[in-house]
């Protein structure tokens, strides 16, 4: 109950702060969203359009390889374009990839989103946590919004995949989701 509060008062707060000009103040937090948004969008267009063709190209097998041998570098590629001071990163509380484990309040941002989203609210667009004076850390929320997603992680009944997941990532937590289910987020790094 208390994450369920705290959330509520940061989405109060970040309405306030957007809906009452502040001058500077709100001139830099509109920056941080823009930012924010800007990047995962990069990322998630990057890894998109790649998952994409990968997947048009060999299917689910294929799409796994790219995922399992690319993904990773795709994502330090994008960060290669991100302006100085801005990193842009994939998490989620059951990742498949520990590159993608949460660290620090990453955690505790995904377990209030998911407390949210257990109680029927609409998940925000995104979360800004203020790390110290010059650090923001912008959270979208990826949620499962298409079938194809659930060929790796739903319920996998291909044998030939679930093998081929397990010798690729021996600890997966990255299964059973369903549609609608929050799968993580995109965590945006930015230090002014």
């Amino acid at each position: 109950m208390k994450i369920l509060k705290s959330i509520a008062l940061m989405s109060i707060a970040t309405a306030l702060l957007l809906a009452a000009p502040q001058g500077k103040k709100d001139a830099e937090f509109k920056g941080i969203i823009q930012m924010g948004k800007k990047s995962s969008k990069l990322l998630l267009k990057t890894l998109g359009t790649n998952m994409k063709k990968n997947m048009k190209d060999g299917g689910v097998m294929k799409a796994l390889d790219f995922c399992s041998q690319e993904a990773y570098t795709l994502t330090e590629q994008v960060n290669k374009k991100l302006p100085k001071g801005v990193r842009v990163k994939r998490i989620s509380s059951q990742y498949r990839n520990p590159a993608n484990k949460p660290e620090g309040n990453e955690a505790k941002v995904l377990e209030a989103l998911k407390t949210l989203q257990d109680a029927n609210v609409i998940l925000p667009r995104q979360i800004v946590e203020k790390i110290d004076t010059h650090t923001y850390k912008y959270y979208k929320p990826l949620v499962i919004k298409k079938k194809v997603c659930l060929k790796c992680h739903g319920n996998i009944q291909d044998v030939e995949l679930r093998r081929a997941i397990e010798e690729r990532y021996p600890i997966d937590k990255a299964t059973h989701y369903k549609m609608g289910d929050l799968r993580g987020a995109v965590v945006v790094t930015i230090k002014k």
